[in-house]
């Protein structure tokens, strides 16, 4: 994964709470040389995502697994995305500063419909295809789930997967059946297959 900080480092003399986009925090897990890596989204900025205890729970639990990174994302305020887009930067993870698009899955928290278009901005910011049906094999999956998530069609569109009901042992089915349909080159419809199996795991395509 490459490191984008050098690219970001310039823009946070211009925003507003620099301190938004740096990882500085007591506790935080790094896992560099991880052959798997989730990016966890919470869809608002950093303040208010990190006020939401399912995040910190979803990424204790992927601290569990071997070889896994799970990695935090928030969206940029308004001034760092338009700086960002200026500069040609894509939306990084917390810990790493790496690429959302070049992890391998990339798990967005539906916490409210006010949210929506915050994930649309944030999957834009990212480079990565707003419609699960525009994304190429080399895209990470996007894999919503949350207490919005009991209603899903409204933003099924946007999804490869939603995930209905309690995200703390389901996310490892998750990551294991999809690490695993990876690691045998499996093509992105036979991984959604393989996901459509797991109890709760709803597949819109």
């Amino acid at each position: 994964m490459s490191d984008l900080w050098g690219r970001v480092e310039p823009l946070l003399t211009s925003v507003e709470r620099p301190s938004r986009y740096i990882d500085r925090e007591w506790g935080a897990m790094h896992r560099p040389e991880a052959a798997y890596r989730v990016a966890l989204m919470y869809p608002d900025a950093y303040e208010v995502g990190m006020a939401n205890q399912a995040l910190q729970v979803l990424a204790g639990r992927l601290a569990t697994l071997p070889d896994v990174a799970g990695e935090r994302v928030f969206v940029p305020w308004v001034e760092m995305a338009a700086a960002m887009r200026a500069a040609q930067v894509p939306l990084f993870t917390l810990e790493s500063c790496a690429p959302v698009a070049g992890c391998d899955l990339l798990g967005i928290t539906l916490p409210h419909e006010l949210t929506y278009t915050n994930i649309l901005e944030a999957l834009d910011l990212a480079g990565i295809p707003l419609r699960a049906s525009e994304r190429a094999e080399g895209d990470p999956l996007v894999i919503g789930g949350g207490p919005s998530a009991h209603n899903p069609e409204p933003v099924a569109p946007f999804f490869d997967a939603i995930l209905i009901g309690d995200g703390e042992d389901a996310i490892l089915e998750i990551v294991a059946a999809h690490r695993t349909a990876r690691d045998r080159g499996a093509t992105r419809a036979e991984t959604l297959t393989e996901l459509a199996r797991i109890e709760g795991v709803y597949v819109p395509s």
